[in-house]
């Protein structure tokens, strides 16, 4: 197990970087925003029609630009030209993400379940991010909501950190989601296993006893998502650090 670095300790983490008007979550304004005022950077990837990490939120494009359909229908140089709403550019890779950073702040890579129900049909969104990541030598670690992509990760890149992404799986915001998966996945159950140092919980939900037990044996606990003020000293009083979007934190 490869430790957090102690630089996810000391900055507050931008949420899909720091974005708002003119720079879209994200984005590479969004990113150069981050890198600029001093922050650690949250990221997602997609993959794209051709094996590249692409860094996007969603599953499809409508919420985030103007065209429709799974990201994983295009290819990177499409996807390359489809602006992102709010901003100027379009969808970046992990790879430009990486170079624009170039180890100034912490970067937190949320890689995007792809099997649909946090299952074992994993591995080419985890080997397009491991290629990118192989020289890169700043702060970095990879996340994710299903354990086996950190299964994953550590049998492609067992030097870089892994954490799981964990909640309280309800119902409604996880429909594909059986609920025997959700039930097990709520009490953490694959940290050792997949060689884990964090875990990023949510916020609503950081008083869960299993956390508790997690922080009390090394593991470090980031949150998301932060909005507010009061609502990450409220967070700080259980978690190490935040992630926030939607206010200076």
């Amino acid at each position: 197990m490869t430790a957090l670095p102690a630089a996810f300790l000391t900055r507050a983490i931008a949420h899909r970087a720091l974005h708002g008007s003119g720079a879209p979550e994200n984005s590479r304004a969004a990113v150069r925003r981050a890198v600029a005022a001093g922050y650690g950077i949250e990221i997602d990837l997609q993959l794209s029609a051709d094996g590249v990490a692409m860094v996007f939120h969603d599953y499809a494009l409508s919420r985030l630009t103007a065209a429709t359909g799974p990201v994983r229908q295009h290819s990177a140089a499409e996807l390359a030209k489809i602006q992102l709403t709010g901003g100027v550019d379009g969808i970046p890779t992990l790879a430009e993400v990486l170079e624009i950073v170039a180890g100034q702040v912490p970067l937190l890579i949320e890689i995007k379940d792809q099997d649909g129900a946090l299952g074992p049909r994993v591995g080419p969104l985890e080997q397009a991010a491991a290629r990118d990541l192989a020289g890169y030598s700043g702060p970095v670690a990879v996340m994710s909501f299903n354990p086996h992509s950190m299964t994953s990760m550590a049998a492609l890149a067992p030097h870089l950190p892994r954490g799981l992404i964990t909640c309280a799986f309800d119902a409604e915001d996880w429909p594909t989601v059986p609920a025997p998966r959700r039930d097990a996945l709520r009490d953490i159950p694959d940290y050792a296993d997949v060689g884990a140092c964090f875990i990023s919980h949510e916020a609503a939900d950081l008083d869960r006893p299993r956390v508790a037990e997690l922080k009390a044996t090394g593991a470090t606990i980031l949150c998301w998502t932060i909005r507010s003020h009061p609502a990450e000293i409220a967070a700080r009083k259980v978690a190490d650090n935040i992630t926030f979007e939607g206010y200076t934190a």
